[in-house]
């Protein structure tokens, strides 16, 4: 009750005090001079305590005008966000469905529970079954026992982290028999743990006619190439071949369609390169604009493919180390026709690319083809690619370095196990996971996570960089923190490169 009649203690003192001097001098006129004096004293106290309260409320009110207007702000720029999220993931859920009708293998997801989370037309088809009758259900309850088997047989190595290829022959529901080829993928979480997997089958008919497909892909410089016969494809490389700048697919017995198709993809230029800044967030950091490059696939009407629509693909051909080639000549010549430019582009290495022993020599010759600085060039690695295939690694970033080209190590979250390949792994940059980064300002203890992440790269004098950044919240705590980079939608969208002029 004190709290609510408070504010209005000192004016109603006020109005007292006006009413009895009003009424002694007009009316009764019994107060003495000292005791007027003294009313007058108090009705001056009250009027300067209501003037008091006045101000403090004003400034009350306007702050609080000021804290609704940041909010009415934050909560504009996160309705655009999720507008933009909804847009994407509707036009995700399209590229998904062109992949879904047109992709020539059975594809589906499991999660550790054996319950299907996703699958294709062609997974589908096979079984005869509509998407209702295959979504959520467990693998037994829609499949036979000869399908089932096979996959119980192997959960364990795949709940481990092991890919598993296999071939068998199976019968369709028409009683036709097919040998398929079949990949238990694991999916494994920011932490390295198995949290699903991916089934891929790629189903022929029963006469084993399998190409082994080698496309390669002409490069500036190169002579050009003559198709091999199947005969060739499977003999050992020449010396010649072992040591030329063009790539080629694995000799894996894979779908020839589906290989070439990708093959050709890269050939006509069917990838468009983005590319996405990363800001400094120290004032004493002086150094060119750094740019991470990305790629999407075109498609018909000029539309493109997400990058986890096609990446898996080109990653289960054994293809990318032939992507990666097409992007890091992209962006060498686009580097000698912009001499002036200092621009500092970081572009992603895949594992296979990591395993290539020419990839090193093939960018060497680029470099000096066009006379680029290597300086202007960062090769990122993923963490878990370090942590799969560390000699390899070793070895890749030592020939890169020898380039003068720099080296960045990416996703890195921390974890105990693996703190020590920073002393193995001598790179330049550290960017640290974005499920870190996205709930700093959230989860304390991932807070501590990124604070311990930033003093062990710098105690290694490796820069670093925050990804996911997602809005100036982030960006002003991990200016905090001493954080050197930040990458993400907060701090600029990906762009189509060919507007970097």
């Amino acid at each position: 009750m004190l709290n609510t009649i408070k504010p209005y203690l000192s004016i109603t003192a006020a109005l007292v005090l006006i009413i009895a001097l009003a009424a002694d001098a007009y009316l009764l006129n019994i107060l003495t001079p000292y005791l007027q004096m003294g009313i007058w004293l108090a009705l001056v106290t009250s009027i300067v305590l209501v003037l008091a309260q006045i101000v403090r409320l004003e400034k009350h009110i306007k702050n609080n005008t000021n804290q609704l207007l940041i909010v009415k702000e934050r909560l504009t720029n996160e309705i655009k966000h999720r507008l933009w999220a909804e847009k994407a993931a509707s036009e995700g859920k399209i590229k998904s469905m062109i992949i879904d009708e047109n992709i020539p293998i059975m594809l589906a997801y499991f999660n550790l529970d054996l319950r299907c989370r996703y699958h294709n037309r062609i997974f589908r088809r096979w079984f005869g079954l509509k998407p209702d009758q295959i979504d959520g259900k467990l693998l037994n309850e829609f499949s036979g026992e000869e399908f089932h088997s096979a996959i119980k047989s192997s959960i364990n190595e795949i709940l481990a982290g092991k890919t598993i290829h296999r071939e068998r022959i199976l019968k369709s529901i028409k009683g036709l028999p097919y040998i398929f080829t079949e990949q238990y993928i694991p999916h494994l979480d920011s932490k390295g743990k198995t949290i699903g997997f991916y089934t891929v089958h790629n189903p022929r008919a029963q006469e084993k006619t399998r190409v082994a497909v080698k496309p390669s892909i002409p490069y500036p410089g190169d002579a050009p190439t003559v198709q091999k016969t199947a005969d060739q494809l499977v003999a050992p490389p020449s010396k010649e071949e072992t040591h030329s700048p063009k790539i080629v697919a694995s000799s894996l017995t894979i779908d020839s369609a589906a290989a070439n198709r990708i093959a050709q993809a890269i050939e006509k230029g069917e990838f468009s390169l983005y590319y996405q800044e990363i800001s400094p967030l120290q004032s004493n950091i002086i150094t060119p604009i750094h740019y991470e490059i990305l790629v999407r696939m075109q498609e018909e009407e000029n539309s493109l493919m997400p990058p986890d629509s096609f990446l898996p693909f080109i990653d289960q051909y054994k293809l990318m180390p032939e992507l990666d080639r097409w992007i890091a000549s992209c962006i060498i010549q686009w580097l000698s026709s912009h001499a002036d430019s200092k621009a500092f582009f970081c572009l992603n290495v895949a594992k296979d690319t990591l395993l290539d022993r020419n990839y090193a020599g093939f960018i060497q010759n680029q470099l000096a083809s066009n006379r680029v600085t290597p300086s202007q060039l960062c090769f990122e690695i993923e963490m878990l690619d370090v942590r799969d295939s560390l000699g390899d690694t070793l070895l890749f970033i030592d020939k890169i370095k020898e380039l003068g080209c720099q080296v960045s190590l990416c996703s890195f979250d921390g974890n105990p196990e693996f703190n020590h390949i920073l002393n193995e792994v001598k790179v330049d940059y550290l960017k640290i996971d974005g499920s870190l980064i996205c709930n700093i300002l959230r989860d304390p203890s991932d807070l501590e996570q990124v604070t311990s992440i930033n003093q062990l790269a710098h105690q290694n004098d490796i820069k670093t960089i925050g990804e996911l950044v997602e809005s100036d919240e982030i960006i002003t705590k991990l200016t905090e923190l001493g954080i050197d980079y930040a990458q993400g939608f907060g701090v600029a969208k990906a762009r189509p490169f060919r507007e970097l002029e």
